[in-house]
């Protein structure tokens, strides 16, 4: 199977572009034709297509990511075979990697960092909810679209549950951004990630990964046994709360790191929020004694400390004037770390300001003073505006709000929204079960937020039950949530067998629901009402109290039993429905008058 530009995909998919290729895969830009949209086409490579390991775990990937809707995940849209080639069409993403990312600019700035990898775990939190373990988190499976938002891609090797490939001795993941347990082929779960995403915010703090080696054995044993280098020596700024949470989620024992990525993104907030407390050296001690003492002695420290100031400040007056001039560089536009080091190489001190912009894109300087071209002394400062990017608004509180009240809400403050549905056994259908990002965090005005909104109980379908005996109908349909609700009807079929159900077999209903069967009741046998020739009387009042309707006819017989049953039809024993008629025969008396016959 060769793919090149403009084949027809499947009927479906026209190739654009090649966009690259993976372990496994290759990847195109094409154009939906059916939908009118442009698609990243994930295509298992030839010499895999025939390798069912590589088959499954190319079939894993779409249904593992097909149930994930976030919005810092790749979508996955349509999942299918062309020409016994598998496929996946996915949400194409405009954008560069992390890995292209930090290649390009090096370290990014603490709270750059903090950001794009609390998008990442928001993303985990998500997926690990679901019961699904990424194992493969890397800067080159995130994905920065062109508003800054980070996307996890690649769920190839995730599980769902357990799974073959998790079984000891099994490695999969790329080996810079393994765990501990990975690395030694055990089982993982969700933690493995979080010590993946602990990499990635190390590497994109200091520029590099904790543990690299030229063989991928050696970097294994590395994440099993080194401790890594903390991130402060390597980039000397790095807040000491920062560092902690990076230190701790690179624990090698998974009980001793994050144990949610909620719990990871809580503490990147604090040390986002933690103040950077100065080093005080305290005095020693001074005896009561001697405090006068001191102060009468410290006039000169006093004096000297005013000398010193005053000498430093003339020698900088008498440094920037007789400094050389400087041409001040043109700025805007310029991402500001960048313009930073340009005046700091021309040995001007920066003066930043961040201003809220919904024209300009974060980090990027919208303004400067002096002006482009302008000369100032070198060691002097030139004023940057820039963008802290949209203004943040507080995603408002709409859990538990109806759709309507929730949206409303969302548009009063700015936002757009989207709606996603599932069922909920606790929130009533129609009200919000969450929103991402989650209701009181500050985001950019105008993002869109998703809300989760209860479609109710999931509801049950009823298994079919006719035709069961009565004991497996209970069993099945109690398996199914359900409650049988049990009546007997005669009937010629094997006594227990379930006759009739409703609500009918395929139906849904709620958890909990009762089943209506019938079940089917031997007939029961009719008396025996000619022994001893009863009168008519006492046969027909047995014959009642059976449950069954008589009739009598007159047969000729021996004179002594007159008015006494010497016959009954159907005979004694026979099973009959309940409401059926007997009829008796009974010998007539020769000297009653006849009665007479209506005329018609």
């Amino acid at each position: 199977m060769i793919v090149s530009r403009d084949t027809i995909i499947d009927g479906r998919y026209r190739a654009m572009k090649r966009l690259g290729a993976g372990g496994m895969a290759e990847v195109w830009c094409a154009e939906d034709e059916v939908l009118g949209r442009r698609v990243a086409l994930k295509l298992l490579g030839g010499r895999y297509a025939s390798d069912p390991e590589f088959r499954e775990r190319f079939r894993r990937e779409a249904q593992a990511a097909a149930g994930l809707t976030h919005p810092n995940i790749v979508g996955v849209f349509d999942r299918s075979e062309w020409e016994g080639t598998p496929y996946i069409a996915m949400e194409l993403v405009d954008g560069q990697t992390l890995k292209e990312l930090v290649t390009e600019r090096g370290p990014l700035p603490p709270h750059i960092a903090v950001g794009l990898v609390e998008q990442i775990l928001r993303a985990l939190a998500y997926a690990h909810r679901r019961g699904i373990v990424h194992r493969d988190i890397k800067p080159q499976n995130v994905i920065l679209d062109p508003e800054g938002e980070a996307k996890v891609a690649d769920f190839g090797i995730a599980r769902a549950g357990h799974s073959e490939m998790t079984q000891t001795g099994s490695i999969v993941g790329t080996v810079q951004y393994l765990s501990p347990e990975q690395a030694n082929g055990h089982p993982v779960d969700r933690r493995s990630d979080l010590y993946s995403a602990g990499i990635v915010l190390y590497e994109l703090l200091t520029g590099q990964v904790p543990f690299d080696g030229e063989a991928p054995v050696s970097i294994a044993l590395k994440h099993v046994n080194e401790r890594p280098v903390p991130p402060g020596q390597l980039r000397p700024g790095i807040p000491p709360a920062l560092e902690a949470v990076v230190l701790r989620a690179l624990e090698k024992d998974p009980n001793l790191r994050f144990q949610s990525a909620e719990e990871f993104i809580a503490a990147l907030e604090q040390a986002r929020h933690a103040p950077t407390r100065p080093i005080v050296v305290e005095p020693p001690p001074v005896e009561p004694w001697a405090e006068e003492e001191v102060r009468r002695s410290r006039w000169w420290i006093w004096a000297l400390v005013a000398l010193v100031a005053v000498g430093i400040a003339v020698a900088a007056y008498f440094a920037l004037a007789g400094g050389e001039k400087v041409t001040v560089p043109n700025l805007v536009g310029r991402n500001a770390d960048d313009a930073i080091a340009i005046l700091q190489r021309r040995g001007l001190e920066p003066d930043i300001e961040n201003v809220v912009s919904d024209e300009v894109p974060r980090d990027e300087v919208i303004s400067q003073n002096p002006d482009a071209g302008s000369e100032v002394r070198e060691g002097g400062s030139v004023e940057i505006r820039v963008s802290a990017g949209r203004e943040q608004v507080t995603v408002p509180a709409v859990v538990g709000s109806s759709q309507d009240d929730a949206e409303q809400a969302l548009a009063d403050a700015g936002f757009k929204s989207k709606v996603e549905r599932e069922y909920s056994d606790t929130v009533p259908e129609g009200d919000v079960i969450s929103a991402s990002p989650e209701q009181g965090r500050a985001v950019s005005k105008g993002r869109t937020i998703t809300l989760t909104v209860s479609r109710g109980k999931a509801g049950v379908t009823v298994p079919g039950v006719v035709g069961n005996t009565r004991d497996g109908a209970e069993q099945a349909l109690q398996s199914a949530g359900l409650t049988a609700q049990v009546t007997e009807r005669e009937s010629s079929e094997p006594p227990g067998t379930v006759l009739e159900q409703n609500p009918a077999s395929g139906a849904t209903v709620e958890p909990g629901s009762a089943v209506a069967i019938v079940v089917a009741k031997e007939r029961p046998q009719i008396p025996d009402v000619t022994t001893d020739n009863p009168t008519v009387e006492e046969a027909t009042q047995a014959l009642e109290d059976a449950g069954y309707k008589v009739k009598t006819v007159e047969r000729q017989g021996d004179p002594s039993l007159v008015g006494r049953v010497i016959g009954q039809s159907p005979a004694a024993g026979t099973r009959r429905s309940t409401g059926g008629t007997v009829t008796i025969a009974v010998v007539p008396d020769p000297n009653a008058t006849p009665t007479a016959t209506p005329t018609p």
